[in-house]
């Protein structure tokens, strides 16, 4: 992936958050609980495991998977990270690129739905500027090709209960 649209993408969601408070308040800061070499963490967009080389803080796994053709991989943290070098799929949380034919859709993540309380109220629960942020990032990533394949992996992977049929099936 284009590491200047990645990078854009994670400045997009630097000071926005899903709440225009700590929401980490609401769950104990739930999604920053795993350890390193838990299955719990977040995964990393192609090119992203390159910022965290040398991060002492974190540990990135390969997953025996592979998403949109690229190999997935998992971060895991000390339960904290210095705010500025957080993933994008934590600045993302609990939002999901969600893709369809004719284009995606920006809804909550299902796998947020057991650990994060906003869950319950929906996208008109959070900050329309953090959604809105969320919408122009993932809508910067899938101007890159490797982006939108990791996105429609992704997105299969987690199909939301959506079924689409096989490409080229009637």
């Amino acid at each position: 992936m284009d590491m200047e649209r990645l990078v854009q993408a994670r400045a997009l969601l630097e000071d926005v958050t899903p709440l225009r408070s700590d929401c980490g308040r609401l769950c104990g800061g739930a999604c920053c609980q795993g350890e390193r070499g838990d299955a719990h963490g977040m995964l990393l967009f192609p090119g992203e495991a390159a910022l965290y080389v040398s991060a002492a803080w974190a540990q990135v796994t390969p997953l025996p998977y592979a998403l949109g053709g690229a190999p997935a991989l998992l971060l895991t943290c000390d339960g904290a990270c210095p705010r500025a070098q957080r993933p994008l799929a934590c600045r993302l949380f609990p939002l999901f690129c969600r893709m369809r034919e004719t284009g995606m859709d920006i809804v909550l993540d299902p796998r947020a739905r057991g650990v994060c309380p906003l869950f319950l109220y929906g996208l008109q629960g959070l900050s329309q500027d953090f959604v809105q942020a969320a919408r122009a990032a993932y809508s910067l990533l899938m101007q890159d090709d490797e982006g939108r394949a990791f996105l429609q992996g992704l997105s299969d992977a987690c199909s939301l209960g959506v079924t689409r049929p096989a490409r080229g099936a009637r």
